[in-house]
């Protein structure tokens, strides 16, 4: 490969690089009571941050497109129902930052299973999407999500500073 090929393949790569680097959203550092447990009533459309029986704050939620029931299978558009627990953190998501929820657990893998189907999997708790075109979809819906539990970007900040890893999540019904 001749010098000039190889520096402008070079600047192509840096280039397409940069594109596709996205930076971390600025979280600010929560400093408050310990969350010890989630809880989400479904049919409320509310979320409550808690400190043991203590509601540290609570949020308006939007659920699947098919909000009614509990998860079985993958592509159902329901949001699961039962306890669980906050997984994993990604800043770097689809959606304006997101925590994972532990779905799908044993039971919902056997239930699944039973039907031939697989359970689906990837339910978070996230923020707007981050492409326009999705995000103006989404305004325009109360429950737009595959499945996870949306609120807004600014509240997505809040929760994504006060809630770890390994805390417990209850949804409702």
């Amino acid at each position: 490969m001749d010098r000039r090929a190889f520096g402008l393949a070079a600047v192509a790569s840096l280039a397409v690089a940069g594109c596709s680097s996205r930076s971390t959203p600025a979280v600010r550092p929560y400093y408050g009571p310990e969350v010890t447990s989630i809880v989400v009533h479904k049919g409320l459309r509310r979320m409550y941050l808690m400190n043991d029986s203590k509601v540290l704050r609570k949020y308006r939620v939007g659920l699947g497109f098919a909000p009614r029931g509990h998860k079985t299978v993958e592509g159902d558009g329901r949001t699961p129902e039962g306890a669980y627990w906050i997984d994993r953190r990604n800043p770097n998501s689809s959606f304006f930052l997101s925590i994972g929820i532990s779905y799908p657990n044993a039971r919902d893998i056997a239930k699944a299973r039973a039907m031939g189907k697989s359970p689906g999997g990837d339910i978070f708790i996230h923020g707007e999407p981050n492409r326009r075109k999705d995000r103006d979809r989404a305004a325009r819906l109360d429950d737009w999500t595959a499945g996870c539990i949306s609120v807004k970007n600014k509240e997505m900040a809040e929760i994504y500073a006060m809630v770890n890893t390994g805390i417990p999540i209850f949804i409702n019904a």
